[in-house]
């Protein structure tokens, strides 16, 4: 039986429930509240981009780089950045990250030209991966007890699944009311707030064992993810062509050196003893395919209400609350169902179950009637999203001791920061092939959008049960 096997089963014996204290709900709040923002910070901008563009005089073919630019140093720099928490403080990490984020949203909001927004999402990117593992592992330390763990982590996977969708409302709500810029201006009283409160409530914590940081590693998964990452967006936009594929294969060499670097290395940024772990290698791969693949729905789900139906961004975001709504539903009542159910089994059959939810989507027409039912499937779909990611989580953090938690959130935020940048470009690579180039009617873009969501839950599906095969397997050899 694994760690997070063993987990479950200790807090199903548990006769009274325990509760947490005073100090761990204020903990509780504050560091999902920056989870939250964190995660909403990605998106909020997107349904703006149009008057961004305008405003500061971006080409509409550069505007994706105010997305990209965030997912690359979000994405690329996390686990790094969860790794020197374990050295140096997570909280120090933590406080550090919101700094810079209060910095970088005071300047992307008086931003008056594309170069100066482009370093304010550049140094929010960074925050992101600084806050976001650093306060994963601070509640992964305070809350030491297997049922509070899986209740806070269960309570954080909402925080951060439904930060997207949120923020895509958000931001269509701050750019319709007052200005594009209050997108960047609304997190600077959060952050304060936080810089202020988690030294008050939040404990430091850090690695008892410290050795040196693995600087080489530390480049090369960083400079391997950026160049995976941007390969993979350029692909989705442009096809394969040589800046692509030449991104693609530079990720795979970086990548496979990375890894005969730490086979090699004593003080290795992540031991590759704990990347053969089926748990922690199997577990991060389906973080690609739970945030990647729900990443892809939201964002297609946003241009049928608004093309095919021709509903404002207004409605679009309103129709994604049914995918907020399941998510906290399943945050909720996910660790209950996790008291009597193993993590490794509820992962595989909610990635399946995320997927097939995902199928009622096909047979949606132009008839504005669809939107009732596509709410309600897609309310089941985030149900089984966050069950999903909340196993995986589970997983992740359960199956490495303490000295290792900040490295084992890095790399469960980084699999989830890169499921989220590379998901839309993917999709929208099978979209663009379906529906060619040029100018396309709404029929043809109808096509369009259930070709992108049909593989995008065949491949959820296919891997979902693959997972509970393999993982069943691995549990029953034990």
């Amino acid at each position: 039986m694994t760690t997070a096997d063993t987990a479950t089963t200790t807090a199903a014996a548990q006769s009274t429930p325990v509760r947490m204290t005073g100090r761990q709900v204020a903990a509780l709040v504050v560091l999902l509240a920056s989870q939250f923002m964190m995660a909403a910070d990605f998106s909020v901008l997107n349904v703006a981009l149009p008057e961004v563009g305008t405003a500061l005089g971006f080409a509409t073919g550069s505007l994706q780089w105010i997305t990209t630019t965030f997912a690359l140093c979000a994405a690329g720099c996390t686990l790094v950045f969860g790794r020197v928490g374990d050295y140096v403080g997570r909280r120090r990490i933590f406080t550090a990250g919101m700094v810079v984020l209060s910095v970088s949203s005071l300047v992307g909001g008086l931003a008056d030209s594309p170069t100066m927004l482009l370093i304010a999402r550049t140094l929010q990117g960074l925050a992101t991966a600084a806050v976001t593992p650093a306060a994963l592992a601070l509640l992964t330390t305070a809350f030491t007890e297997p049922s509070l763990r899986t209740r806070a982590l269960g309570l954080n996977s909402v925080m951060m699944s439904s930060g997207f969708s949120v923020g895509a409302i958000l931001g269509g709500v701050l750019t319709d009311v007052f200005s594009w810029r209050w997108a960047f201006f609304i997190n600077i009283p959060v952050a304060v707030a936080a810089i202020l409160v988690v030294p008050l409530v939040v404990d430091e914590s850090r690695a008892e064992q410290r050795s040196r940081i693995d600087l080489p590693g530390a480049a090369l998964i960083t400079l391997g993810l950026f160049a995976g990452i941007y390969g993979v967006t350029r692909a989705g936009e442009s096809g394969l062509d040589l800046p692509a594929v030449a991104a693609l294969v530079a990720a795979a060499v970086l990548l496979g050196v990375f890894w005969v670097v730490e086979s090699r290395t004593s003080d290795a940024l992540v031991p590759v003893r704990v990347l053969k772990k089926p748990d922690i290698a199997l577990g991060n791969l389906a973080a690609l395919f739970i945030f990647g693949g729900e990443t892809a729905l939201i964002f297609f789900t946003g241009l049928y209400v608004q093309s095919v139906l021709g509903l404002s961004s207004m409605v679009a975001g309103l129709v994604l609350l049914g995918i907020g709504v399941g998510q906290i539903i399943a945050g909720t009542v996910g660790p209950r169902i996790l008291q009597r159910v193993s993590p490794r089994t509820m992962l595989g059959v909610s990635l399946a179950l995320q997927g097939a939810f995902m199928l009622p989507a096909l047979w949606a027409t132009s008839d504005r009637n669809w939107l009732i039912p596509l709410i309600a499937t897609q309310f089941v779909n985030a149900f089984f999203s966050m069950t999903a990611a909340l196993s995986f989580m589970v997983i992740a953090t359960s199956s490495v001791d303490s000295d290792m938690q900040g490295m084992a959130t890095g790399m469960a935020t980084q699999s989830q920061q890169v499921g989220i940048a590379i998901g839309i470009p993917l999709v929208s690579a099978v979209f663009a092939a379906t529906i060619g180039h040029g100018t396309v009617s709404a029929a043809e873009e109808l096509s369009g959008i259930h070709t992108a969501i049909g593989v995008d839950a065949g491949c959820q599906i296919a891997v979902g049960l693959l997972l509970w095969l393999v993982l069943r397997r691995k549990a029953a050899q034990r």
